[in-house]
C-alpha cells in the first residue's frame, strides 16, 4: 500500500449501477475505512437508480469510473462509448427470473410464452433478452411472445399481478418479494446460469482514451488497488460492511438486516480464488460475448468487441498492493 503523506489528494469519482447498498460494499468500505486516501485519492461515490445508465454518465464525463454489467457495457461500446473493463469483482451471476408458481408447470416455456415480464432497463434488460432468445421467444414486434414492462424501484408489478414474472437478483429483489409476505413455495425461479445464458455482472469500467494517459492509468491502478482492499474486507467482515453501508447511506433508508443479508449473498458472487479479487477471467468474458451474439435476428451485440477489457490496470494494482 502506498501513502499520500502530506501531498494533496487526487480527486476521482465512481458511478454505481444502483442505489447505495451491499452490492457496492467494496467501494463504500474502501471510502469509509480510508483505503482510497491511503492510495492518494479523494473519491466521490455516486449512487444510481432505475433511470440512470452508467454508460451515459461516464460517456458524458460525469465520472472517471463506473460499475456496470458486461452486457450493458459491451452494448454501449458497440454504440460508440469506449468502455473498458479494468476489473471484474462479480465472477458469478446473481440473476433470476421469479414467477408465480403454477401447479404442475415446471418448464420455462410454460411460464413465459404469452406472459408479461417486468424487467429493469438501463442495461439490466440484456440478460433477460438473451434468456428469451435461448427459449426462442420474441420480446418485440407487433405481437411478441413475451410482453415486457419496465420495473422501477420495487417488485410491485409481481405482487399486484401486473406481471406474471419479474427479473430479480438473488441478493435484492427476490428477497423483496419474500419480505412482502410471499412464501418461497408460492414462487418458481429460473436462474440464467442453469440455462447457460448467465453473463458477467458487476465489473469496473473506465474509458479507453483516458486509460491511454499514463497519469490517469496510474490513478486507475491506485483506485483499483484500494477497491480490491475494500472488497476483501467487506467479504471477510459482512457484519461490519453492512453497518458501514447503513451508517453512510446518503438517502438514509438502508436497513441493517437487509444489508447484512445482501452482503452475505454478494460475498458468494465475488471471486476470491484463481488469480485474485477483481481479476477478469477471459473464458467467462468469452461466454458472455457468445451469449450476446446468439440472439438470432436481434443479437444484443452484432460483432465480437476488440479492446473491451484489459488486465494492465489490475496487474499494476496488484503490484501496488505488494
Amino acid at each position: 500500500m502506498t501513502s499520500s503523506g502530506a501531498q494533496a489528494l487526487d480527486t476521482t469519482s465512481i458511478q454505481l449501477k444502483w442505489v447505495y447498498q451491499a452490492q457496492f460494499a467494496g467501494y463504500i468500505v474502501a471510502q469509509t475505512k480510508g483505503y482510497y486516501k491511503a492510495h492518494g485519492l479523494e473519491v466521490t461515490v455516486k449512487p444510481g437508480g432505475p433511470d440512470l445508465a452508467p454508460p451515459q454518465v461516464i460517456a458524458g464525463g460525469g465520472v472517471d469510473f463506473a460499475v456496470d454489467w458486461l452486457p450493458s457495457a459491451l452494448s454501449a461500446r458497440e454504440k460508440g462509448v469506449p468502455m473498458v473493463n479494468i476489473a471484474q469483482f462479480f465472477t458469478r451471476a446473481g440473476g433470476l427470473i421469479t414467477c408465480w408458481k403454477v401447479p404442475g408447470k415446471t418448464k420455462p416455456e410454460e411460464y413465459f410464452k404469452g406472459k408479461t415480464v417486468g424487467v429493469a432497463f438501463g442495461g439490466n434488460e440484456y440478460p433477460f433478452l438473451a434468456f428469451a432468445s435461448h427459449l426462442k421467444l420474441t420480446t418485440s414486434g407487433a405481437n411478441p411472445d413475451i410482453k415486457i414492462i419496465k420495473l422501477g424501484f420495487n417488485v410491485d408489478p409481481l405482487l399486484q399481478h401486473q406481471a406474471d414474472c419479474i427479473a430479480t437478483q438473488i441478493y435484492n429483489e427476490y428477497y423483496q418479494v419474500l419480505d412482502a409476505g410471499i412464501k418461497p413455495e408460492q414462487l418458481i425461479t429460473f436462474a440464467y446460469a442453469d440455462y447457460k445464458v448467465d453473463t458477467l455482472e458487476d465489473g469496473l469500467y473506465a474509458l479507453a482514451p483516458k486509460l491511454a494517459d499514463p497519469k490517469f492509468a496510474a490513478k486507475a491502478a491506485a483506485f483499483l488497488a484500494a477497491s480490491i482492499e475494500g472488497w476483501k474486507y467487506a467479504v471477510a467482515h459482512p457484519e461490519e460492511a453492512a453497518k458501514i453501508i447503513v451508517d453512510n447511506d446518503p438517502a438514509g433508508v438502508a436497513v441493517y438486516k437487509i444489508q447484512l443479508r445482501q452482503m452475505k449473498e454478494i460475498a458468494r458472487l465475488v471471486g476470491t480464488g484463481g488469480k485474485g479479487v477483481g481479476y477478469l477471467d477471459p473464458a467467462s468474458y468469452d461466454q458472455t460475448v457468445d451469449v450476446l451474439l446468439s440472439g438470432g435476428s436481434t443479437p444484443i451485440i452484432t460483432k465480437k468487441p476488440e479492446g473491451a477489457w484489459t488486465h494492465t490496470v489490475w496487474d499494476k494494482a496488484e503490484t501496488e498492493l505488494k
